[in-house]
């Protein structure tokens, strides 16, 4: 029996995945596209367990990729949403100082809003935070108008439609086993049979690092899942916060902190933390999958990480266990939380990737084989900057030998 032929096969069923066929597809209309997805639904992971957040790209170092990405995503997203008819809504948040020891940091992150465009941003002092949010406390604060919220596993289904509607084929309940070179052309093996693509593009996740070596990409960088455990704030409690309310960040670690933001359904979600997770998909405290964690644990870099870490790690995971010590952690920030007022809502997975000397890397990382991308770091803001990082991938598609026969098409405007 022969294998199908195509020109795009995708491996995963993510915001970034579906963004960038998207725009392969946008660019060459006839294009033919296959993308994998194991899993019996798209966006099931990253990108349909996330706070919804539309960022701004205040916190990411000028030059960087997602600093470039995430503020032209930002707009892209907008309009995408306007297009479709996707709620959303641009709230605005509070990045709040509590102590004097944080202004220093503050102040680093209006210089980086500043450096990397985002609009409407502007220092304030107390009574400023308290016109925003009357619940909150602080001593001086970012009013960053430029971040909103909204649904990203339907703007995830969205993207699908579009692309089922041009031709493409999304093949979900189906792994990708292997994948190889062979009569010039990638032959994907997946648990449902086999295609052969003229070009690859791996967007897999917290599975991104297994995938990319799978093709013979490189494995320089392992991915280490760190759960974020939420909470959601009981209705009647609803009210003390408006918009959204950031603790300054730790500069070291590539993560916010916990944070209280809105939701698009009209929640309030308290979270995440950032824990170690003992598996890929390790959703709940108890999940353990002996492989995940013998390829942490056996990893190099990873004990690098925790001599340099090991702190933070037992703060995390103390607020892990711990509800008290969650609820103190936010009244920081919302002193008139209570314990009462929070219930324990779903957890996300972030997929981060470490290199061997124990850094996280702080950066989106693609990277170029012959004729395939793979996309190996994509944590937040990627679902933000999904549909500015489709041009970026593209063009590296490009670079990595991706050449259509047909004509590119250019969208106006």
């Amino acid at each position: 029996m022969s294998v199908p032929v195509v020109d795009l096969a995708v491996v995963g069923g993510g915001i970034v995945g579906l963004a960038t066929a998207m725009e392969m597809l946008t660019q060459y209309p006839s294009l033919s596209v296959v993308l994998f997805e194991k899993e019996p639904r798209l966006a099931a992971h990253q990108t349909g367990r996330n706070s919804g957040v539309i960022h701004s790209g205040i916190y990411y170092r000028p030059g960087s990729l997602k600093a470039a990405t995430c503020v032209a995503g930002a707009k892209l997203m907008v309009e995408f949403c306007r297009r479709h008819h996707i709620p959303y809504e641009m709230c605005g948040k509070l990045i709040v100082a509590t102590r004097p020891s944080e202004l220093p940091a503050l102040e680093t992150l209006y210089q980086r809003g500043v450096a990397n465009g985002v609009e409407g941003l502007s220092r304030i002092g107390p009574e400023q935070i308290r016109e925003i949010e009357p619940h909150a406390a602080g001593i001086q604060a970012l009013h960053v108008r430029a971040t909103g919220i909204v649904d990203y596993a339907l703007v995830a289904a969205t993207m699908a439609t579009w692309l089922q509607q041009r031709g493409a084929s999304i093949r979900t309940s189906t792994r990708v086993m292997s994948c190889s070179r062979w009569q010039g052309a990638w032959l994907v093996r997946t648990t449902a049979g086999e295609v052969r693509s003229r070009f690859l593009l791996t967007c897999a996740g917290l599975y991104a690092d297994r995938v990319t070596a799978r093709a013979g990409g490189p494995s320089d960088v392992r991915i280490v899942p760190f759960r974020g455990e939420y909470y959601e704030v009981v209705p009647s409690r609803r009210f003390l916060v408006r918009t959204m309310i950031y603790p300054v960040p730790d500069p070291t670690m590539p993560f916010l902190g916990v944070h209280v933001t809105r939701t698009i359904r009209a929640g309030l979600h308290a979270g995440p933390n950032a824990v170690l997770a003992l598996k890929r998909e390790g959703y709940r405290k108890r999940d353990i999958d002996l492989r995940d964690a013998a390829e942490i644990l056996t990893f190099p870099g990873f004990w690098r990480m925790a001599r340099r870490y090991w702190r933070t790690g037992l703060a995390e995971s103390y607020r892990s266990f711990s509800k008290a010590a969650f609820v103190r952690a936010l009244q920081r920030l919302v002193p008139s939380i209570r314990p009462e007022d929070l219930v324990p809502a779903s957890a996300g997975v972030r997929a981060q990737a470490m290199d061997a000397s124990g850094q996280l890397l702080d950066d989106f990382n693609i990277v170029q084989q012959d004729h395939a991308v793979h996309v190996r770091n994509v944590p937040s803001p990627a679902a933000t900057a999904s549909l500015r990082l489709a041009h970026v991938i593209t063009d590296r598609a490009i670079a990595a030998g991706f050449a259509p026969t047909t004509r590119p098409h250019i969208t106006p405007g």
